[in-house]
């Protein structure tokens, strides 16, 4: 087994996750919803230290790749390229609603508030087996498409020790660490007061 870092900042939170060549895994959990560019690089240190792991022991890192909030995500992301980027080892990217879906024992459904009267919306005949993709859905449409008796998912909270074991398992070229946004970014650039550049 495969000494793994898993990231998840895709909710307010910061999650991290060691998993180690024995099967053991520790985490590290903050329940921040700003700040977390400025506290993910100590939280890494410390979670490492405490395990006699090194930089150079890790073998590959997880990270979910959203929907969430757009500013954890690049976090979390770059994190998690830049460490695979300087230790030339496999990064993983991985949807949060596939993410979510991991602890679920059959047939499961993640909806997730989106705000706006929206919907984050996925079905899955097993924990990482999604029948549907995962969209962006009005609420009141999301909602009537809930199947009694299947597990419904309604936190957004990832369990990162499952997300750490998965992803241990994943081929690292078919989940590259790409955001998932699903939904556009709020902002957008400016066009109508953009001043014309005059060539000199």
């Amino acid at each position: 087994m495969s000494i793994t870092l898993a990231i998840d900042t895709a909710a307010p939170r910061l999650q991290l996750a060691l998993l180690l060549d024995d099967g053991r895994v520790d985490v590290s959990v903050d329940e921040i919803a700003t700040g977390h560019a400025e506290l993910i690089f100590e939280r890494i240190a410390t979670l490492l230290a405490r395990n006699s792991v090194a930089y150079s022991d890790l073998e590959r890192v997880v990270t979910t790749t959203g929907p969430g909030s757009f500013t954890g995500l690049r976090i979390g992301l770059s994190a998690a390229r830049g460490i695979g980027l300087a230790r030339s080892i496999p990064v993983v990217g991985l949807s949060s609603l596939v993410a979510l879906s991991l602890t679920a024992e059959g047939p499961v459904i993640v909806l997730l508030d989106a705000r706006r009267d929206e919907a984050y919306f996925q079905m899955f005949a097993a924990p990482a087996q999604p029948t549907t993709p995962g969209e962006l859905l009005p609420m009141v449409i999301a909602q009537a498409a809930v199947v009694p008796g299947v597990e419904l998912v309604q936190s957004n909270v990832v369990d990162i020790a499952a997300l750490a074991r998965y992803g241990a398992t994943l081929d690292p070229d078919h989940n590259p660490p790409e955001p998932n946004y699903i939904r556009d970014a709020d902002a957008k650039p400016q066009t109508a007061a953009r001043i014309e550049r005059r060539n000199p």
